[in-house]
Formats: structure tokens, sequence, C-alpha cells
């Protein structure tokens, strides 16, 4: 018997005019999509009549420190080896950053499925590719803790040699910029928020210049962020 295939497809990280060809046509002839949150998925596949049956494949869920196991990974894995084709999108960007996407992978490749690439958007290199300052080697460090390890998360940032870009909540992200600043208040910072939707922003400057910004702007705190520090 000859397993399915399981495509990791790219969507618009806002932007639902950035979805590429590739990725409609994928999404259309695959047998599942399996999605990080259906609900939010749904306004992409009816904006291009994309009918394929959905799933729900959140994010895992920490507790005492350990990951548990995703919902539904061996479900999916199982109609993969059955001979199912699956794409796996996220609420926005590229999956397998930041998300369950990787533990995915793993398991089918572990079990002998290919795993394709629809390439497409993803809010990392799209800031990057605005960033103006050399990227030719950087380090990535997802999201922040909540908590436990954030004042480490943050020391391991300024002490970095190369740009470190990471992602940011709303909810946290005047506490972050406050615990930066005491850290490394002269580092400069280039700060995405809500990128190629309507009221998409770019704000440069060193640390205490981006959260002074925020403190006087608190109504723009809100949305998705990315960050790189250098």
């Amino acid at each position: 018997m000859t397993t399915g295939i399981l495509y990791i497809v790219a969507t618009p990280i806002g932007n639902l005019s950035d979805m590429t060809y590739r990725a409609i046509e994928t999404l259309q002839k695959v047998d599942l999509i399996a999605c990080e949150d259906t609900r939010t998925s749904r306004k992409l596949l009816e904006r291009y009549e994309i009918k394929t049956p959905t799933v729900s494949f959140y994010q895992n869920i920490r507790q005492g420190g350990a990951i548990k196991p995703v919902p539904k990974l061996n479900y999916l894995v199982e109609e993969l080896i059955s001979g199912k084709n699956i794409a796996l999108i996220t609420d926005a960007g590229t999956p397998g950053i930041s998300d369950p996407g990787n533990q995915l992978v793993e398991y089918a490749v572990k079990n002998n499925i290919l795993a394709i690439p629809i390439s497409g958007v993803s809010a990392l290199t799209t800031l990057a590719s605005v960033s103006g300052i050399d990227l030719s080697r950087f380090v990535f460090f997802g999201f922040p803790p909540h908590k436990k390890g954030r004042e480490t998360f943050f020391k391991e940032i300024i002490s970095q040699k190369y740009p470190v870009s990471y992602f940011e909540s709303p909810h946290r992200l005047i506490k972050n910029l406050e615990l930066l600043k005491n850290l490394a208040p002269d580092k400069k910072i280039i700060l995405g928020r809500e990128l190629t939707k309507m009221f998409e922003e770019i704000v440069r400057g060193t640390i205490s210049e981006v959260l002074g910004y925020f403190l006087d702007n608190k109504d723009k705190v809100k949305g998705e962020f990315v960050i790189i520090v250098y």
C-alpha cells in the first residue's frame, strides 16, 4: 500500500492576497487539511473556495516544563500511512516555526512518509527583508517564555554575537521591552507590527526609544509582533 504525502503549506500572515497559486492548488487536491484553528483557516479557505475537509491540529501544551503530545498527531500519521494526502497549515505563515508542525513532520519521516514544503510567507523573513541590516547570519529564538526562564531568555538574546529575531505577544510586549532595556538600553531594535495588514508598522531605534514609543502609543500595543535585536 502506498502511503500519502504530507504537504507543509505556507499561508498569508495577514493579507489574504499573498496566497500562492501552488498553495491553493495543493489545498484543493489533498484529502484533508490540518489547521491550527479551523475557525481562523475557514476565512482563507472560503476566500479561495477550497472545500477540502479540515481537522484541528493546535499548539502543543507545556505542563511542568514537559511538552505533551500534540492532539491528533497519531491520528494524522495513521491517515497518512493509510494513503491519504494531508496538508498542514497554521493560522498564519509557514508551519514548523514555533508551532507543532515540526512534530508532525518528525513523525511522518519516521514512518517513511514524504513531506513536501509549499513555500510562501513567513513573518520572520518578511521583517528581515526590510531590516536594512546584515542578516547573512542571525539567530531565531521563537516566543519568549511566559514566566519561568523569561529573564534567561532575554539575557541570551543580549549575549548573542549575531542579530536575534523573535516573536512577541501584545500582552507581554511592554514588560519584555522593559526587561530588555534594563539589560541593554542602547541595543537596537527593528519591530514589525501587523505585517501585511491594514495597520502594518515598522518601528526602529534603540530598545529605550522603541519602548518609549509604545508607552506613548499604548493603543498600538496589539496585533502580532516580530522583533530583531542587534
